[in-house]
């Protein structure tokens, strides 16, 4: 058994790291709060975007537009959106594991799969993995800004409009709560041709006819960056969301975690006392004993 000095040894160190998971707690659910806050703000206009991209891209119809345009997906690119830092339970892992399910599907369709990680975390996996990387970012997965989501879906668009990639899939963490988060991949490019077509015609008609200025074409092609842009903000605030809550959990179950290791520290090192006193009491009456 060990000795009371070792038990109190014990039961302080973990006293400073339940300080340490306590005070992670506190920040996360902090910034949970307001990211919880800018993806709530967000949701309406991305949606709404979303809807006006597909009903000015069905109407017009381009040919030869390079977001629009399809063919046989020799090569995929899968944008896998995680945090730069850890000590957040299972929030990189799962999405890390379902860009590589993806990965692994088309592959298995004979295809060829490169990743485009956002995040430390999924940057430092695929590279273990040895998994080939076109490009990353990283060092903004706390606060993204618009600006992130437009370097992002440059570099999508260059690799898509040059044939290096002929498929862009996006696989991120969606929030829900901050005990549940619900890990999404969607097609960003091309435009998948079931959004385009899954519009209501009753709900066309009432809108009636769309007319563009200064130019049809240009004004469809900055329409769908744009939209592409709004998908992946959304997308990278659906995340840090997802990650503050994740956090928050795992830090909330450490500290939970440490008060019961305390405990049983702590009855551990009564029984070592007590055991301690009794050895004593035996010694003395031993000695008594012996001087009759």
């Amino acid at each position: 058994m060990a000795s009371q000095q070792d038990i109190k040894r014990r039961i302080q160190s973990v006293r400073n790291t339940r300080k340490i998971t306590k005070a992670l707690e506190l920040v996360s659910a902090s910034k949970l709060r307001r990211a919880q806050l800018r993806i709530e703000a967000l949701r309406p206009y991305a949606d709404r975007m979303r809807d006006l991209m597909m009903e000015a891209a069905s109407r017009a119809q381009l040919q030869g537009e390079p977001l629009l345009t399809r063919r046989e997906p020799g090569r995929v690119g899968v944008i896998v959106v995680t945090a730069d830092r850890g000590l957040a339970g299972a929030f990189n892992g799962q999405v890390v594991r379902r860009a590589l399910q993806v990965g692994a599907e088309h592959e298995g369709q004979g295809h060829e799969v490169v990743y485009l990680p956002v995040g430390r975390k999924g940057l430092g996996t695929l590279r273990f993995r040895r998994r080939e990387v076109l490009e990353s970012w990283t060092g903004f997965s706390d606060r993204p800004e618009y600006a992130d989501a437009e370097a992002i879906v440059a570099a999508a668009i260059k690799a898509y409009a040059a044939g290096e990639l002929d498929l862009v899939v996006l696989v991120y963490n969606r929030f829900v709560s901050a005990l549940s988060q619900h890990v999404e991949d969607v097609q960003l490019m091309p435009i998948p041709e079931g959004e385009l077509a899954g519009l209501d015609a009753h709900e066309r008609a009432l809108e009636g006819s769309m007319l563009f200025e200064p130019d049809e074409e240009e004004m469809i092609g900055e329409l769908l960056v744009s939209s592409l842009e709004v998908n992946v903000y959304r997308a990278l605030l659906e995340s840090t969301a997802s990650e503050h809550g994740a956090r928050m959990t795992a830090m909330r179950n450490a500290s939970e975690n440490a008060n019961d290791l305390i405990n049983s520290y702590t009855l551990a090192m009564n029984r070592a006392r007590q055991a301690e006193i009794t050895q004593e009491i035996l010694e003395v009456v031993a000695g008594a004993d012996a001087l009759q």
